[in-house]
């Protein structure tokens, strides 16, 4: 059985300090006060309204809500592929928020990875090019990448596919792939979007069992929205986002293996 214990987000854990939440010095990842407004045309679209959380370095976070509630958005400030509009985000004790275009793409490429739902696999790269290809762009050694791309492949269940294209692959394979790829780097943070939604329920379901064996035995920190109700069984903690904001009733359990 999983064992259980609170682990409360910032807006939860301690009192706000003027301008926001205070600083979690225990947290991996940590937002404060964060807003994100888009412009579409003449339309301001608030996507966030002042979000604060807390992730754990090795937790396995779902980000849940209705499709337009900002969990996207929240999830592209995490991985830093958008910067907000107003507020702090600090990974691993340093405030990313500030920092220029080139710094925070060097400090991310060595820290994060993402699985996307359309596994964005490489059309004319066969699966052990594509699970090689991040560990090129970081020039790891050849003997290196081969005992990487070998060992991730049988630990998701694609060591015989590795010199098939991804459209001689199913979904499930293809996304096997993805989250090999995803791993190679020995990222501390892994985001997913959607990762289960191009999925049948059953490969969902073993995509899902995977991403948490991997979360367990290697302590990567998971972060993926959705709002599949089997992503969320599976995760540590739900953070619930609705209209921009992050809900007072978020169901916050630690769970440990």
């Amino acid at each position: 059985m999983r064992a259980c214990q609170p682990n409360f987000s910032v807006s939860e854990e301690r009192p706000a300090a003027e301008g926001g939440s205070e600083i979690n010095a225990m947290a991996f990842i940590q937002g404060r006060q964060l807003h994100k407004t888009y412009h579409l045309g003449k339309t301001r679209v608030e996507a966030l309204r002042g979000v604060d959380f807390a992730i754990e370095r090795g937790e396995y976070v779902c980000i849940a809500g209705p499709s337009g509630a900002g969990k996207s958005t929240l999830l592209n400030l995490i991985g830093m592929l958008d910067a907000p509009t107003s507020g702090e985000l600090y990974f691993d004790g340093q405030q990313i928020t500030g920092k220029s275009d080139r710094e925070v793409h060097d400090f991310r490429k060595s820290r994060v990875t993402f699985i996307f739902q359309s596994f964005n696999l490489i059309p004319v790269l066969d699966a052990y090019e594509n699970i090689e290809f991040p560990l090129l762009i970081q020039n790891v050694g050849k003997k290196e990448r081969r005992q990487r791309i070998e060992r991730l492949a049988a630990a998701v269940g694609v060591e015989t596919y590795l010199r098939h294209k991804p459209d001689e692959l199913s979904g499930g394979q293809r996304q096997r792939v993805a989250i090999a790829r995803a791993l190679a780097t020995q990222p501390a943070l892994v985001l997913g979007d959607e990762p289960t939604a191009n999925l049948d329920s059953v490969t969902g379901r073993k995509i899902l069992e995977l991403m948490r064996e991997m979360n367990r035995e290697q302590r990567t920190t998971f972060v993926v929205a959705s709002h599949d109700e089997a992503v969320m069984r599976e995760a540590d903690r739900v953070i619930r986002v609705v209209d921009g904001v992050i809900q007072p009733a978020d169901r916050a359990l630690h769970v440990s293996a």
